[in-house]
């Protein structure tokens, strides 16, 4: 049988702990905003996790569908070019999402 004060302990020293690794960001937030290693990693990562995403979902994608990659290859290249084109991100997402699902869907054009 668990004694009564002990659960509550371990539950106090839960919540002090878990409100600590919470506030710790905001405490820390003007320090880590003018950490230059917090700034590089800012201009770097969120192009690593899109082309690390990107990458996953190719490879997924191709492994699982016999006709090969042309399909999500097609849909990259659209996104790509109008986004080099005309600078519109919703444009080049809803473009080569209809490509691809296009592509993968010949039935849907009648």
């Amino acid at each position: 049988m668990i004694d009564t004060t002990y659960a509550l302990g371990v539950l106090a020293a839960m919540t002090v702990v878990t409100f600590g690794l919470r506030a710790l960001p905001f405490l820390a937030a003007r320090w880590l905003q003018s950490h230059p290693v917090v700034q590089k990693l800012g201009r770097f990562l969120p192009l690593a996790i899109m082309t690390l995403l990107l990458l996953h979902t190719l490879v997924g994608s191709a492994r699982q569908n016999p006709s090969g990659p042309w399909a999500e290859l097609a849909a990259v290249a659209t996104v790509v070019a109008l986004q080099w084109w005309r600078r519109h991100a919703l444009l080049s997402i809803l473009a080569g999402t209809a490509l691809y699902v296009l592509l993968r869907n010949p039935g849907l054009v009648a």
